[in-house]
């Protein structure tokens, strides 16, 4: 005789794990068919599988990993390998990829590395003697970085800091788009006189978020202040001393656009201790929309929000797609956004 619910669930007052048996007796199917619903496989109707799901679900059964693993040649585990587990650009990136594999019930095994080349090849050593089936690194900045190689077994996502190596999988933000963006949106509402205060020249990303605005103002007709971009360091006081320069020398200027919040923040601190008005004498846009820093200004600020949890996810469906036997070698771009406040919308 077939076993009721109540049967079924008087059998997990026993001191014993659900199994097959139990889920199949619930959900009213063959053990053959709770074992193809519940791996994923084909041939099953949708209502029947969701059947057989609530029905692990009530149990709290859950599919033997590692015997799965032996059948299939897969661990069902990835390794998210970074190298700034505090850093606010990292976090959001390994948010994204951790709830892209949750969707499909995949572990995760995080490492720090903390910046250190030694300690990353540990973790690797490590994560690879795990049977990992892919690894998505995150780097600490937006500079392109070396490549694990291409004889680890296993495949390899780059997210946020990209791979040197162009056989790789990489999935960054759209710089160049996002500078085109920032200066689009105050040429929206007539501003032309446009200064441009970056960071270090040696970041890639900094050179191509101005480039980005060049190209801007160049479809316009018009340039920036004092024909190039200010670098120096992704900091407030580096803003601060930026903008007296551009007050001092271009008193004309009508916007500052940034390459960092940050920097931003400096910027409109001086632009009110000088009785500029923001946004009415002078708009300013930052870029990472950093929530801190964002929101905190006085008045918020208009940014670029560069969708690192959006990288994240890419890089996660990327790693799922190469496992499966389907890699997309090279650069994935993801857009950035724009995140309209108050240092860019004028007072009524």
């Amino acid at each position: 005789m077939a076993k009721t619910v109540k049967d079924v669930e008087a059998d997990q007052q026993i001191l014993r794990p659900p199994t097959l048996r139990d889920v199949a007796a619930l959900a009213g199917v063959s053990i053959a068919t709770v074992s193809k619903a519940l791996n994923g496989r084909d041939h099953v109707r949708k209502e029947t599988r969701q059947r057989v799901e609530q029905a692990a679900e009530k149990l709290n059964f859950f599919p033997n990993l590692h015997a799965q693993s032996l059948h299939s040649d897969r661990s069902g585990t990835v390794g998210l390998l970074t190298s700034d587990l505090v850093g606010r650009f990292s976090i959001p990136v390994m948010l994204g990829a951790e709830d892209a594999f949750g969707t499909d019930s995949m572990s995760v095994f995080l490492c720090d590395a903390r910046g250190d080349a030694i300690r990353e090849q540990h973790h690797l050593r490590a994560l690879l003697g795990r049977r990992v089936d892919g690894l998505i690194v995150v780097g600490d900045t937006t500079n392109p970085r070396r490549s694990l190689g291409q004889d680890l077994g296993v495949p390899v996502v780059y997210a946020y800091s990209p791979s040197e190596d162009p056989r790789d999988m990489s999935v960054v933000s759209d710089n160049v788009a996002a500078g085109r963006q920032a200066v689009e949106h105050v040429l929206s509402f007539g501003r032309s006189k446009i200064a441009y205060v970056s960071g270090d020249r040696d970041y890639v990303a900094a050179q191509d978020r101005v480039r980005g605005a060049i190209e801007a103002l160049r479809d316009h007709g018009l340039e920036l202040l004092g024909k190039e971009a200010l670098y120096g360091a992704w900091s407030e006081s580096w803003g601060r001393g930026a903008a007296h320069f551009l007050l001092e020398n271009y008193p004309e200027l009508d916007t500052i656009v940034c390459a960092s919040d940050e920097i931003a923040r400096g910027v409109v601190d001086i632009l009110r201790e000088s009785g500029r008005r923001v946004p009415d004498d002078v708009a300013v846009i930052g870029h990472d929309n950093w929530e801190q820093i964002a929101s905190q200004s006085r008045p918020p600020l208009t940014t670029i929000d560069m969708n690192l949890e959006l990288i994240g996810r890419r890089a996660a469906q990327l790693l799922f797609a190469a496992i499966d036997g389907h890699p997309a070698p090279g650069p994935h771009i993801i857009p950035t956004r724009l995140v309209t406040r108050q240092t860019t919308t004028l007072s009524t």
